[in-house]
């Protein structure tokens, strides 16, 4: 199994090593080609993405719910489980889950629009981006991230925690109810990419 994984590995393993040391100039020469090696690896996942979306006859937004969304957050995923197991407490496995969202929507979305208004900006033309479904997307995620927090307000009155617990029924009931939170996000969302939810905003 060993060999398995290294053979499975070896790029990632030889991508890391051509890292500099952190020993290196205050760890900035580190610092720099980790992000590059991070928006590279962005730049590849969103655009198979949306090539596997274009053959499987996906809208562009349904894509970016689905199989971005879910190749973008797997490893934030298991960066907060390795948190919640190792951490007494759970504030870094939630904390990481809200700083990963608020650096893909203010940094990821914000900077690449500021960057193109300028641009527009100077050349004299207007910038715009159609919202298309983002609205209704907007406000189901909203109300299901407030239903998620309600819960997670409940587990600390009535369980003690955040996460885990003794009793299992607790513990996975918990789990299986925001999984189906997320699926009935999915649905709702690309109900309405595809029109067949009739809701205006």
């Amino acid at each position: 199994m060993d060999y398995l994984l290294h053979f499975l590995t070896f790029f990632w393993k030889l991508i890391g090593a051509m890292v500099p040391p952190t020993t290196m100039l205050g760890a900035w020469p580190s610092f720099v080609f980790s992000l590059v090696y991070i928006a590279l690896l962005t730049l590849v996942i969103e655009q198979l993405g949306h090539l596997l979306g274009c053959v499987v006859g996906l809208k562009t937004s349904v894509t970016g719910i689905t199989i971005i969304a879910l190749g973008t957050s797997l490893p934030d995923t298991f960066a907060s489980r390795t948190a919640a197991i190792q951490d007494e407490y759970a504030d870094a496995a939630i904390g990481n889950v809200t700083g990963s969202n608020s650096v893909n929507v203010f940094l990821g979305l914000g900077l690449p629009w500021v960057l193109s208004s300028m641009y527009a900006f100077a050349t004299g033309k207007e910038y715009k981006v159609p919202s298309g479904n983002l609205t209704q997307s907007v406000i189901i995620f909203s109300t299901l991230g407030a239903l998620c927090i309600v819960l997670l307000v409940i587990r600390r009155k009535y369980v003690g925690g955040e996460l885990g617990g003794k009793n299992p029924f607790i513990k996975w009931g918990s789990s299986i109810t925001l999984f189906l939170m997320w699926v009935i996000y999915i649905i709702l969302a690309s109900l309405k990419a595809y029109d067949i939810l009739d809701w205006e905003v």
